[in-house]
């Protein structure tokens, strides 16, 4: 009698994989890049990766590599390094805010509990990653992934919480609020 072997698991999803670190790594895109030289083109691939711990640490990487897995290795690597802590308010953002890198633009609202992300492929897995469950967003002025990727966390960096922007002022949070 012969014995069954067991089938390797089937992952997740093709964009969302948990780390052994606790981390989410999403891929957003692998680009096909090359360079023409002397004896013809030189073909590489670049990977744009979002890591995220679900609970308000986000950061992004772009890697190019010869190989699609050596991009997303150092993609993931570099995304890693850039991770920082966003300030979130319950499954929301605190305020309104427009992040901007080169011509894209990504407006980013709050939104009730229960709304869900509303927001583009790229701009989506950014939200995601960072445990953002309850937001509305549009994209302006470019759909180019990185740009739309990059506005996104610049956005996310300006955010800022009742006390902190009273603390700059020199007040109390209940004076900003009410």
């Amino acid at each position: 009698m012969e014995e069954k072997k067991e089938r390797p698991a089937r992952r997740e999803s093709r964009f969302k994989r948990a780390e052994d670190d606790g981390t989410i790594k999403k891929l957003i895109q692998v680009n096909r890049v090359s360079k023409t030289v002397k004896g013809g083109r030189n073909m590489r691939f670049a990977a744009l990766v979002v890591v995220g711990d679900g609970k308000g640490s986000i950061g992004c990487g772009v890697g190019k590599a010869k190989e699609v897995p050596e991009a997303i290795e150092k993609a993931t690597t570099q995304a890693k390094k850039n991770m920082f802590k966003v300030n979130v308010k319950d499954t929301s953002i605190p305020h309104t805010v427009t992040g901007i890198f080169g011509r894209g633009k990504v407006l980013m609202m709050p939104a009730a509990q229960g709304t869900g992300v509303i927001a583009g492929g790229p701009v989506r897995a950014v939200m995601e990653a960072a445990g953002i469950k309850d937001i509305r967003t549009k994209s302006h002025g470019t759909n180019n992934p990185i740009n739309c990727v990059k506005a996104a966390i610049e956005g996310l960096k300006d955010l800022k919480t009742a006390e902190q922007i009273a603390a700059a002022r020199g007040k109390t949070a209940e004076e900003i609020i009410g």
